[in-house]
């Protein structure tokens, strides 16, 4: 049995840790690239999303090295998400390419019901050895977003554009090499030290941006077209809605982590939106309120094009505009996106931001 899984940002990191902490075989496609997009639209239905179409991409590149079982994570709700795994699998059949499917649905109850949905995969090795891998996985994925946050508050501020980011790079692959919790440490100790001794610029007005919308465009950088580093270049502070280890935490391990503290999104959506409607469209309606409490100067929403769950927020977000006082970009993604118009758009939109700042304090004076 030879693993593998479709990427979401730096979720391979994290995947990898586990299974290989356990001694399994897995192959990591390739990163997403124009390649992998094409692979996806000459094969999946036309007006499948976007994540659909690269996952289908990542899976046949990685059939091509060897790959013979997918693990994908399962869904609920009125999202197609909880559709992927079946459709991606009749798809790669017609294909000719034969891969066994493991499905890891989200638990309802309690980590347990996680653990037993690992049982298909996890060969010879011990629940003990089981829930290790778990933890070791989970502390990756926390490092990962730790260095991350740092990064997108350097960004803006770095005095020679693309420092933060080849140090970034250097950094993610110490984490994914690490094998042990000390050496996990070191790279992340190391790698924010590094961060730290980035030049900055301190006088220069930073704009905060929350960025809000669906799991898959918020983390894919192929997906988004690098939009986190685009607005750094804008001199944007950018914070996500959703990163890794909170969403694993969430979703997977039902809160287990105590460390990770418990965003009440459901509670500040329910004047706009106070029942489930699939994927992540609660906690965009939820964050946006949050963002817009914090004193962030704007919002960008971003999903796949026909994401029903986004559509149903984005029609909610004008209402927080206007009660919240905060501009919001919508930005829908799907394989006609590029990215100098998306840059258009964004130019557009800070510049608005900030003239509406500078007029703020013009009548404060």
């Amino acid at each position: 049995m030879i693993l593998t899984f479709p990427h979401m940002g730096n979720m391979y990191i994290v995947v990898k840790g586990l299974l290989e902490y356990l001694d399994l075989d897995v192959v990591i496609p390739p990163f997403s690239s124009q390649k992998t997009l094409n692979l996806g639209v000459k094969y999946a239905p036309e007006f499948a999303c976007l994540p659909l179409k690269i996952n289908l991409g990542n899976l046949i590149e990685a059939r091509q090295l060897g790959a013979d079982t997918i693990i994908m994570a399962g869904g609920v709700g009125p999202c197609r998400f909880g559709l992927y795994a079946q459709v991606e699998k009749e798809i790669l059949h017609e294909l000719g390419y034969e891969y066994d499917t493991l499905v890891l649905e989200p638990p309802d109850k309690h980590l347990g019901q996680f653990i037993m949905r690992l049982k298909k995969i996890i060969g010879t090795n011990s629940w003990r050895k089981v829930i290790e891998a778990i933890k070791f996985s989970y502390q990756k994925a926390c490092a990962i977003d730790l260095v991350e946050r740092k990064v997108q508050y350097l960004r803006p501020r770095e005095k020679r554009i693309g420092t933060v980011d080849i140090i970034y790079k250097h950094v993610l692959n110490t984490i994914d090499n690490a094998q042990s919790y000390i050496s996990l440490q070191e790279a992340t100790g190391l790698g924010l030290l590094k961060l730290e001794q980035v030049p900055v610029n301190d006088d220069l007005r930073i704009i905060k941006i929350g960025l809000i919308g669906e799991i898959y465009t918020l983390l894919e950088p192929f997906v988004n077209l690098e939009i986190e580093k685009e607005l750094g270049k804008l001199g944007v502070e950018v914070t996500r809605s959703l990163y890794l280890s909170e969403w694993i935490n969430s979703h997977l391990l039902m809160n287990y982590s105590k460390r990770e503290k418990v965003k009440p999104f459901v509670q500040l959506a329910k004047p706009y939106l106070n029942y489930f409607v699939g994927g992540h469209g609660r906690e965009t309606i939820g964050y946006a309120v949050g963002f817009s409490q914090e004193g962030f100067h704007g919002l960008i929403q971003i999903a796949p094009l026909t994401c029903m769950p986004e559509i149903v927020a984005h029609s909610i977000l004008p209402k927080v505009r206007e009660e919240c006082n905060i501009p919001i970009l919508t930005i829908y993604v799907d394989e006609q996106s590029g990215k100098a118009g998306l840059v258009t758009r964004l130019e557009a939109f800070i510049d608005l931001i900030r003239r509406q700042l500078e007029n703020q304090r013009r009548i404060a004076k």
